[in-house]
């Protein structure tokens, strides 16, 4: 059975998805000082089941093209790339250029992992 290009770009397009939706429950509400803790701890479930709503699809779709670890390090990498955007846009936190650089070198990582599948 040939796979077709969907099937290898689905996974990546449903992580970035749902790690926005993560990205936004973890570090948003992290902020938000005047939201009492139980209720951003609630709030943060609600919104990480629409991030586990697409994750679960984007691993079990994965799964028929990729490994299970260079689906976890596709999924890491992807998590900064959203941490990124999130942190200088919506937190308005500028990133450092040891920021940048540690991400490079985690880029590597993973980029090593997807090397002779």
């Amino acid at each position: 059975m040939q796979i077709g290009w969907l099937t290898r770009a689905a996974p990546f397009l449903l992580l970035c998805a749902s790690n926005v939706f993560m990205t936004f429950a973890w570090y948003w509400l992290a902020r938000r000082r005047d939201v009492a803790l139980p209720i951003a701890i609630v709030a943060s479930w609600g919104i990480a089941f629409f991030e586990y709503c697409l994750a679960v699809p984007a691993n079990r779709i994965g799964a028929q093209v990729y490994s299970i670890g260079q689906l976890k390090t596709a999924q890491e990498a992807i998590t900064l790339v959203v941490f990124a955007g999130f942190s200088v846009f919506f937190l308005h936190e500028p990133l450092k250029w040891q920021t940048l650089v540690g991400f490079l070198f985690i880029f590597a990582g993973a980029a090593f992992v997807f090397f002779g599948r």
